[in-house]
């Protein structure tokens, strides 16, 4: 598994990063979008099992393969599951040709200043020598913008770009993702604020280091252009945020050379008394979508 294979796969082909990193506090709700309710399951073990059944049943879909999806991010309890009999990461570069990403963060704090910062991480060493020993290309980490606070959005700025270079010192590539909220009252002048903050903090990332970006899609198309456009960055990926996936892609189809990284806007319409036949028509029909909004 090269690296070397991975990185010119996320540099030079067409395509999205599916984010099937739903953790323990989103994982009801997409459970319960994909027709799985909570009276079906009894404890977290239980609803584990089944949110793995349902990435199994995505990712081992013909449909879901490495000529339109360019990466798939991880839940750290995905990694260290199998699929197809081989450990989840392996399956997805060694089977499907999708560059395996690691959700790595452990939630979010308690809003202040407008924004919330993540939790502290103490396991993350550890957890970031699993993932280059799985064969994991890089890992996601979300913060989350509420208000357009100078002082709050250059804090969650500067604790990613700072987690970011711990990861890119082992060898890892993070997406670093300063989510604006898309219900925010300011989010046109937070998203001034955070392009701002991120310009300054890319010019500070070591040479030759490159890092990914993961913003909500903007107010002004492409807004994100700078960044898309700075030598420091790999790629620029947008979260869907809560907008339906017809308006996901319609403000991505908008934005030039930014990629799709969708969560819920990608599993839509999947559902768990779906026939085989009629699940993967959805899924391809879903990731088509996905697919060409993300080629603009």
């Amino acid at each position: 598994m090269t690296t070397s294979q991975m990185l010119q796969k996320i540099q030079t082909q067409d395509g999205f990063i599916a984010a099937l990193d739903q953790s323990g506090g989103s994982t009801p709700k997409a459970l319960k979008l994909y027709g799985v309710e909570e009276s079906a399951y009894n404890g977290d073990e239980e609803m584990f099992d089944l949110v793995h059944q349902m990435r199994t049943r995505i990712v081992s879909s013909p449909s879901f393969n490495g000529e339109r999806i360019l990466g798939a991010i991880l839940f750290e309890m995905t990694m260290d599951r199998e699929v197809g009999g081989k450990p989840t990461a392996q399956f997805l570069w060694e089977d499907k040709n999708v560059v395996p990403f690691l959700k790595v963060d452990k939630g979010l704090a308690d809003e202040a200043d407008g924004v919330q910062v993540m939790k502290p991480m103490p396991e993350l060493g550890p957890l970031l020598d699993r993932a280059v020993k799985n064969g994991v290309f890089g890992t996601k980490m979300r913060s989350v913008i509420k208000l357009a606070n100078p002082g709050g959005i250059e804090k969650v700025v500067a604790q990613q770009f700072e987690i970011g270079g711990q990861i890119l010192a082992k060898g890892l590539v993070p997406i670093i993702e300063p989510e604006v909220d898309i219900n925010s009252p300011e989010k046109a002048k937070a998203e001034e604020l955070l392009r701002e903050a991120i310009l300054s903090h890319l010019d500070k990332v070591p040479e030759g280091k490159q890092v990914m970006l993961k913003l909500t899609l903007p107010e002004q198309a492409n807004y994100y252009k700078p960044c898309i456009d700075h030598p420091r960055c790999l790629k620029v990926v947008a979260l869907s945020g809560g907008y339906s996936r017809e308006e996901a892609n319609r403000r991505l189809s908008e934005n030039n050379g930014m990629v799709a990284s969708f969560s819920r806007a990608l599993s839509e319409g999947l559902n768990a008394q779906q026939s085989e036949s009629d699940f993967d028509a959805m899924l391809n029909d879903s990731i088509e979508s996905i697919f060409q909004a993300s080629r603009t």
